[in-house]
Formats: C-alpha cells, sequence, structure tokens
C-alpha cells in the first residue's frame, strides 16, 4: 500500500503539474524542460513563503542559502587573469585578457542583474559572463557589487555606484586597469541594467566627467514604476522564474519593506493625478510596435492618492528609472543595444525605451 508521504508527494506533484499546464503559454520552446525549471522555481518560492509565515528566517535568507552552492572564487585561468578590489568601498571583481597585455584594451562596466537581494557578481552565471566577455572582447570587465536592498534602500544604491562610476572614468583610473579611455561601455542585464541605462544617462549629462562611455548595452533591463499593466505584464502574470507578483515584490522592496507600496503596485492605481504629465513616457500604445500590442487594449490611467508618491518619492524620479527620461536627455545617449525576451514581464519597458531613442533619431535626421 502507498504510504500517506508519497500519496502527499504525489497530490502535490499532480497539483503543480496542472498548476503548469494550464498557465503557461503554448509557444515556450522546449516546453517540457521550461515546465521543470518552473516547477522547482515554484518550490523555492513556496518554500521561501512558508519559512517567512513561520518566522524561521526571510524570503531572501532563504534565497541566500540556496544560491551559496553557486559563488565562484576570483579564480584565473590560461586567458584571464581574475581579482578583485575595492573601489569607494565596493568590491569589484576584474578580468583581464593574458594576450597582448601591453597594450590597452577595451573597456566594460558590467553590472550583474538578479535581485539585488542576494545576487553577487560572484554568482557562477555573472562570473560566466564577465569571464567571457573579456575573453571574446579582449576586454578588461570592471564588475562592481552593489548593497543589497534588505539593508539598503534605492537611494544608497544609486549613490555608491555613481560615485564607483565617477571615480572609475578618469584617465589614470583606467590607465591604472590598462584601459583604453576612448573604448569603454557599460552593459548590465536586468536589475543591472537598470542601473546601467541610469548611469549613463548621469553620465552623458553632466559636463564634469571627463571620460564618457561610447556604448551602453540593455539587457532585458526594467525601465519604469508608472505603469505595472503592459501588455508584458498581462502575457507574463505566470511566467517561469519572474512572474509578475514576484516582479512588483522585487520592484517594492528595492524602496521599503512596507508592503502598502506592493498593494499599490499590483492594483496599478499608485501615481497621483499631479504626475499624470509621465504617462506620456510609457504610453504603450504610442510606442509599442504593433506585433507586440497583440489584441490588448489600452485604457487610460487610474490616478492614485498622493501618499504613495510622498513617501516613496523614488518611484517617480527619471534618474532612478530611465524611461521618464525627457527627449533631450535622451538624445545625448551614446550607440546602445537593447535586448528584450519575449516572456519577460519587462519586455515593453526595453522596446518602448528603444522607440522612442528611434523616434529621435528620425527627428534628427528630418532636421
Amino acid at each position: 500500500m502507498m504510504g500517506p508521504k508519497a500519496l502527499c508527494l504525489m497530490i502535490f506533484c499532480a497539483l503543480m503539474a496542472w498548476h503548469m499546464h494550464t498557465t503557461f503559454s503554448a509557444d515556450y520552446e522546449e516546453p517540457w524542460k521550461i515546465m521543470f525549471i518552473h516547477f522547482l522555481e515554484k518550490i523555492c518560492e513556496i518554500t521561501a513563503s512558508v519559512l517567512e509565515n513561520l518566522g524561521i528566517m526571510s524570503y531572501w535568507e532563504f534565497y541566500n542559502i540556496i544560491t551559496k552552492g553557486y559563488i565562484t572564487q576570483p579564480t584565473s585561468d590560461e586567458n584571464i587573469t581574475v581579482k578583485e578590489t575595492k573601489i569607494n568601498d565596493i568590491l569589484v571583481r576584474y578580468y583581464v585578457p593574458k594576450r597582448n597585455s601591453h597594450k590597452l584594451k577595451r573597456g566594460m562596466i558590467y553590472f550583474h542583474g538578479g535581485s539585488p537581494k542576494f545576487a553577487k557578481i560572484a554568482l557562477l552565471p555573472y562570473e560566466t559572463f564577465a569571464r567571457r566577455a573579456a575573453n571574446r572582447l579582449d576586454a578588461v570587465v570592471l564588475a562592481p557589487d552593489y548593497q543589497q536592498s534588505s539593508k539598503y534602500h534605492s537611494q544608497t544604491q544609486w549613490n555608491d555606484v555613481s560615485d564607483f562610476v565617477k571615480s572609475l572614468l578618469h584617465p589614470e583610473t583606467l590607465a591604472k586597469y590598462g584601459v583604453d579611455p576612448t573604448r569603454v561601455c557599460i552593459t548590465g542585464d536586468s536589475a543591472g541594467a537598470t542601473i546601467t541605462a541610469a548611469l549613463t544617462q548621469q553620465i552623458m549629462g553632466d559636463s564634469e566627467i571627463p571620460i564618457k562611455p561610447k556604448f551602453q548595452t540593455l539587457i532585458y533591463p526594467a525601465l519604469q514604476m508608472l505603469d505595472t499593466d503592459l501588455p508584458s505584464f498581462r502575457e507574463n502574470e505566470h511566467t517561469i522564474v519572474l512572474p509578475k507578483s514576484l516582479a512588483i515584490k522585487i520592484m517594492s522592496e528595492f524602496y521599503t519593506t512596507d508592503e502598502s507600496l506592493q498593494q499599490a503596485l499590483k492594483s496599478n492605481q499608485h501615481i497621483p493625478a499631479e504626475y499624470s504629465h509621465l504617462f506620456k513616457f510609457v504610453n504603450w500604445s504610442a510606442l509599442l510596435p504593433e506585433r507586440f500590442k497583440k489584441g490588448h487594449v489600452y485604457t487610460n490611467p487610474i490616478y492614485g492618492s498622493s501618499e504613495i508618491v510622498e513617501k516613496f518619492p523614488g518611484i517617480v524620479n527619471p534618474i532612478l528609472h530611465p524611461l521618464l527620461a525627457s527627449d533631450s536627455m535622451l538624445r545625448l545617449l551614446p550607440l546602445t543595444y537593447i535586448l528584450t525576451c519575449q516572456h519577460d514581464v519587462f519586455r515593453d519597458d526595453g522596446l518602448m525605451i528603444q522607440m522612442r531613442e528611434v523616434i529621435i533619431m528620425h527627428l534628427k535626421k528630418l532636421r
């Protein structure tokens, strides 16, 4: 006879399989592989929530534990020299190609992604990206960590990375790392792409910073918190790795552990009427290519009270949310590469800023 534990396990697996089957889009490639990844992710999410509700540990402490096995050491190999240092109290891991070491090389400042709660450059996926970029591009890659938002909120993190980049973009500092100051780019993925876009805008508009990046790369960036009901949010409400609920949790906890902000973002009624002028920057009916609208109907925003913005003014700050930047600021940007992913809640952020830049370039040509 089947024991109670085995029966419970079978029921649990059946419920999980039913959940995945009913919430997944049919156009995933390798759907069974995706379902398995989603299954593991869901188990972690449920476990983290249960442990937090029982008061055993916080949601993100659990993720810190399970990612410890992916922490790497700054180990050099036959192609790349890897070292760690501190710049303005920020831990920086840097990767230097060994070939032609007597010449100044390209330089890449790389901001890793992942939730600011637990992600580090030492995690295997980010370390692998930095190492491969250094080797394939023959570039010095400088990859900083930034403060985790479980202890520090957005303004502290922003000040840290801003001070770091400002101190780095000087000829003498870059020369120390063997970087050609005329060939510097800034790259980031996910949360790191948000930082990359925001920093690049600030750097290009600051006359006191002597070296400007020649290129920026935004890999599936999150660029705004004004509208959490974009088509990409609707379509990927139950997507793998980063469903809408988790994305909102991460965005809100970037500012506060006060759940009132999280609830306001879920209802998408967190912006008061006095900030209505900002909605033109996230009006997806005008900024999304037709093939991404997919029958979704745009509705005018429903305004909320002023309380949320008064408590958390950063959510409407264009310095922290690059999609809210003015057209005059976007005109200053260097060559930009933007990568978006189809099944990603933040897909439309990247598409909309790309469309705005295309429109600005077109207007420049007309003049």
